[in-house]
Formats: structure tokens, sequence, C-alpha cells
């Protein structure tokens, strides 16, 4: 694995947004691996060592997450400025087609773009996200999105984590200390915080919570679809699954007992079970 990093523009500046890239440039293949609202590149490493024997795979961190820059106007932190970046990345790779797997809002940017006319996107991989947020979820999200909590002990912040982080399922030592290890960051007081920008949340919570519906864009994707789901995900419903088998594109589904909203991806079923698809008909 090695750092790089490109400057995208957006309404009122240019901000610089770091990935990592793991295998060859020249195996064939680019695999385009986005995360969660508050989460970060680093997430996918286990996948990514996986994915890299077939793969050139790309990690990015979203402006305000991980080690790319934070957005001084917080009213950016929207869908237009992520799918512009991640027009950016797709233009600096260079590859004619990518797959794409997004966790969360990361499945979101990759609905998104797959939407489109021209849509680079060769396959597409949604963890836990479906064209329907309902309206609960979102209100759980905004609970705690954005609070700048700091702690004074590291203990304390990883302890926070563990429960807001709970729905993740079952998960070995060596998985939550690598969680931990990119989930928190020293701050210039010597306290800890969260490693993203508090500011994140300031688009989300403009105006009341309401149902995210992006059926539209799911109608107009023409690529395979994998949608993973934890069992006991209140973000993406078995309702919306149900009625995503029935409309738009051409979708596989594997659900994962004993987990809610998000599979980490680390544990080698889920690995398993994306890479597989990846492979289908290459």
């Amino acid at each position: 694995m090695h750092t790089d990093s490109f400057l995208s523009m957006g309404p009122h500046e240019f901000h610089r947004v770091v990935y990592s890239e793991w295998g060859d440039a020249g195996i064939g293949r680019t695999a385009v691996c986005v995360h969660g609202l508050t989460r970060n590149g680093r997430d996918f490493d286990f996948l990514a060592a996986e994915l890299a024997l077939t793969h050139r795979v790309i990690c990015p961190d979203m402006p305000g997450r991980g080690r790319s820059e934070w957005l001084p106007v917080k009213q950016d932190y929207t869908y237009p400025l992520y799918c512009a970046d991640m027009s950016a990345l797709l233009a600096r790779l260079g590859a004619e087609d990518v797959d794409w797997v997004g966790t969360s809002m990361g499945g979101i940017i990759g609905m998104l773009l797959a939407a489109q006319p021209g849509s680079p996107i060769r396959r597409l991989v949604l963890n836990d996200i479906g064209p329907f947020i309902p309206q609960a979820a979102v209100e759980r999200i905004r609970s705690y999105v954005g609070e700048n909590q700091r702690f004074r002990e590291r203990a304390d912040a990883e302890a926070f984590l563990r429960q807001v982080y709970e729905p993740f399922g079952p998960l070995t030592d060596g998985q939550w200390s690598h969680i931990m290890t990119h989930s928190i960051r020293e701050t210039t007081e010597d306290d800890f915080a969260f490693n993203y920008d508090p500011g994140i949340g300031v688009p989300l919570s403009a105006g009341p919570a309401e149902d995210v519906d992006l059926w539209g864009a799911w109608d107009r994707i023409r690529c395979p679809v994998l949608v993973l789901r934890g069992e006991r995900s209140d973000v993406l419903l078995t309702e919306t699954v149900e009625q995503m088998k029935h409309r738009g594109p051409d979708m596989e589904f594997v659900e994962f007992p004993r987990i809610g909203h998000a599979p980490t991806l680390m544990a080698a079923e889920q690995i398993q079970a994306i890479a597989d698809f990846l492979q289908t008909n290459v």
C-alpha cells in the first residue's frame, strides 16, 4: 500500500483528497472503495489486501475525514461535492471503467455516479445501503454525527466508539484495534477526538429529518449490483431490498447475521462475497 493525493475544486476552494492505493496499476481492473459518513478509507485495508490480487484498489478519504483536508465552508459537505471529487479521482486514475465498493455514504455516491449516462462503473457493490433510508435511521445518525466530542483519555474515546459501532457486530480484538487506530486523533490540546471534521454534520442537521428517496437514481443504473445487508440494519430495510429486487438493475443479495449497520468488510465471508462478485464475467 502507498498513499497519494489530488486537488479537487469545490464551490469555494480547492481541497486535497488523500487516498490509499493497493496492487499493481497494470493488473487490468481498478476497484474504488468509498467509506461511510464518519469513516475513512482505511476501513478497507482487509478487503483491499484481498482484492489487490486481481485489482488496483483505490481507497479515498472523503473530504473532512481521515487524512483529507477539512472544508472551510461546512455547508459544502454534500453529495454534489462528493460526486465531483470522485469524478476527479476517476479522471486521475485513467481507467476506462472501474468496480465500485461503497459503504453507506460511499454506496450513495456510487449509485449517483452509476445512474449517470456513460458512467464508468462496471460493477457496483452497495454495503448496507439502498435507494431508500427511513426517517428513523436518519434521526439516529443525526444524533451523534457532528458533535465535537473530546476525551481526556484515549480509552474513553475507544469506549464511546465501541458503543456507537456496536451494530458492526462481532469483531476480533485485532479488527477493533484497526478501527480505533484510524478513528481517533490526538488534538493540539492533548486530548482525543474523532478523526473527522464535526462540520460534516452541518448539512445533515439542516431542516427536519426526512426519509431519503433515491429510487429515481436506482432505476437508471445499468451495471450489475451486489447488495450486502446486516441482518439488524435500520438503514437498509428488508422491504427496501424486496423492492430493489423487482426494479432497477440486475442485483445479487447477501445478508450477514448478527450485524446491523454496517458490515465492516473485514470478515472472510464478507470479503469473499465481494471478490466473487467482482470476478464474475471478467
